[in-house]
């Protein structure tokens, strides 16, 4: 990586007031195989995590459903505590049966739990950008979106995300409260 301080080309912003470098991390593979359970190799996880940082990544994307909470746990672990221009997004809302097996769980009272998990593991009080991992069909938007407002409004949240989305339902979320970003799957 260069020696150059990033330009604001080399940034985004996130919710008009995180700027995070173009290149970040996602830390879903930090996790054992089948993205369950600890990594085989731990020390060399850790090592990446760090690695991210002295190269400039500022931006680290995970979820509560990895390993599950192996990632979030890792990374508390490895980077706390974090640089002032860290941003860390999470995800909640998708339940994990075993290796490569996931559903979504909407229901407010899960939403709220996950996120207060994720706050412990990750050894924050707020997150930047929390992402709603899947919209469960079961369960009304509103009341997903609902209890997430709440936690935005009591500093739990500071930008708000959806993971996985159509148009439609980025549409209707954004009436409910802002969305600051969509994430979807795009690999390379």
């Amino acid at each position: 990586m260069s020696d150059q301080t990033p330009t604001i080309n080399d940034t985004l912003l996130i919710g008009g007031d995180l700027a995070v470098r173009r290149l970040g991390f996602g830390a879903m593979r930090i996790t054992g195989p089948g993205i369950w359970g600890e990594p085989l190799d731990r020390a060399e996880a850790v090592a990446v995590l760090r690695r991210c940082l002295a190269l400039g990544i500022n931006f680290i994307d995970t979820a509560d459903s990895y390993g599950p909470d192996v990632s979030e746990r890792l990374i508390g672990e490895a980077l706390y505590p974090y640089p002032d221009d860290l941003v860390i997004a999470t995800k909640g809302g998708l339940l994990r049966g075993g290796p490569n097996n996931w559903y979504s769980d909407g229901r407010p009272e899960h939403l709220r739990s996950t996120l207060e998990g994720s706050l412990k593991r990750l050894r924050l009080e707020r997150i930047d950008l929390y992402q709603l991992h899947r919209i469960d069909a079961k369960v009304p938007l509103e009341e997903q979106l609902g209890v997430l407002r709440d936690m935005q409004t009591e500093g739990k949240i500071r930008h708000f995300g959806l993971s996985e989305v159509s148009v439609e339902e980025i549409k209707k979320a954004g009436e409910i409260l802002p969305i600051a970003t969509v994430q979807n799957l795009y690999n390379l």
